[in-house]
């Protein structure tokens, strides 16, 4: 069958699937749902996997219906929602999203949709090559070395998503130039990278995670390199509070582990403006901690009443978590792009001060707009999920809770 641009194509919801690369998966259990989905997908689809441990999936079908071999899917469009796990590994996920692309593909569906709020591979963004990567800066031998030997793992994982029969990609805050330009081109531009700008400026605006005045008196919004200027400035305006202040570290690399930590030359305030205001630091990802918690050990400088990371992607490593216990941090906001961060022992001492902002239904609104979809209108975009050891935990709750009674 020919691939349809999805764009030019009229659908209405009941001609979208929406399966997971695992028939458990409460993340894309609770997108299938934002979408309208009465199934649940383990009555869609089954993942199978043979004696000898290959996986096939299979789109269920009536069995005794002989008259749609091959086609049972026809004119629909498949939406594979993928997550990391802590019981399959990205690597076999990988392959999944892969196989279950070709069977709605070899089953009639007229598209496949890949939603992938943490987009797999996108840390190996280049190979040796100078062509290996696009870059907002001039590749050196330095930095070329880092790949010797190495394949272009995102190039190879977009073209094999393709090959496989996936024709649009949406995944959350991609920080790589170089995987958004490869999936652009692959995809022939059905790739798109939302940027949870209403998402986080929504619950600074209604949350008491920070204290600040009605012009934004008193906070100050924190940009950790140079890098991640664009994002966090575009914060700065998506929240308008005008009074609100604007910095921009410089970091170093000093060693695997080590970074040193300065006032970029550039910053839009001096050190001695921010002095004891709520200061929150953005970032797309955390690994280690290292960094995060050295931006937020040089704040301390200024006294500031509150220091606030807010990070899209949590890996939450054993290493991270022991370094982001620092009391330099006094919050963790973070999304549930790796849902795994929902688990309370996998938050181990970090519950403490970390609240989730669970994206779902925010993803089910995007990916409406971009198949052109009825919008389904909510209160809220986003739930909340906070350990009960988080100081704030009662009072959200209680307003969680008034909100429910207010929808029923």
């Amino acid at each position: 069958m020919e691939v349809r641009d999805l764009m030019s194509v009229s659908l209405s919801l009941s001609d979208v699937i929406v399966v997971g690369n695992s028939s458990d998966n409460p993340f894309a259990i609770d997108v299938a749902f934002a979408m309208g989905q009465v199934e649940d997908i383990a009555d869609v689809i089954s993942m199978k996997s043979f004696a000898n441990t290959e996986f096939c999936p299979r789109f269920i079908n009536d069995e005794h219906d002989l008259s749609a071999i091959g086609d049972q899917l026809d004119g629909k469009t498949v939406v594979i929602v993928s997550t990391s796990s802590l019981a399959i590994g990205r690597n076999s996920l990988a392959m999944r999203n892969l196989l279950i692309a070709r069977a709605a593909k070899d089953n009639g569906a007229a598209a496949v949709v890949l939603i992938e709020p943490d987009l797999y591979y996108s840390a190996q963004d280049r190979g040796p090559r100078p062509d290996q990567g696009v870059t907002h800066f001039e590749r050196d031998i330095a930095d070329r070395k880092k790949f010797d030997g190495q394949p272009f793992s995102s190039r190879l994982y977009a073209e094999m998503l393709r090959v496989a029969g996936v024709d649009r990609v949406v995944t959350v805050h991609n920080h790589s130039t170089a995987v958004q330009a490869e999936f652009a081109d692959v995809f022939e531009g059905r790739f798109h990278n939302l940027i949870p700008y209403d998402l986080y400026a929504d619950y600074l605006r209604q949350a008491t995670i920070v204290d600040y005045g009605p012009t934004g008196e008193g906070l100050a919004l924190c940009a950790p390199d140079k890098g991640a200027r664009d994002f966090v400035r575009t914060m700065y305006e998506t929240l308008g509070l005008p009074d609100a202040k604007f910095i921009m570290l410089d970091k170093e690399r000093t060693g695997e582990r080590q970074v040193e930590i300065t006032l970029h030359s550039e910053s839009d305030s001096a050190f001695d403006e921010i002095e004891g205001h709520d200061i929150v630091l953005f970032d797309d990802m955390v690994r280690t901690g290292s960094t995060v918690v050295k931006s937020c050990q040089f704040l301390r400088q200024v006294k500031p009443n509150k220091t606030v990371f807010a990070v899209s992607h949590f890996y939450a490593s054993d290493e991270g978590r022991a370094k982001m216990a620092n009391k330099a941090i006094d919050e963790i906001l973070t999304l549930n792009t790796i849902p795994t961060v929902l688990n309370r022992d996998v938050q181990g001492r970090l519950r403490k001060k970390m609240v989730v902002l669970k994206i779902e239904q925010w993803l089910a609104r995007n990916l409406a707009e971009i198949l052109e979809l009825p919008v389904v209108e909510r209160d809220s975009q986003y739930q909340i999920d906070m350990s009960s050891k988080n100081p704030r935990f009662k009072e959200k709750i209680w307003s969680n809770n008034e909100l429910a009674r207010l929808r029923d």
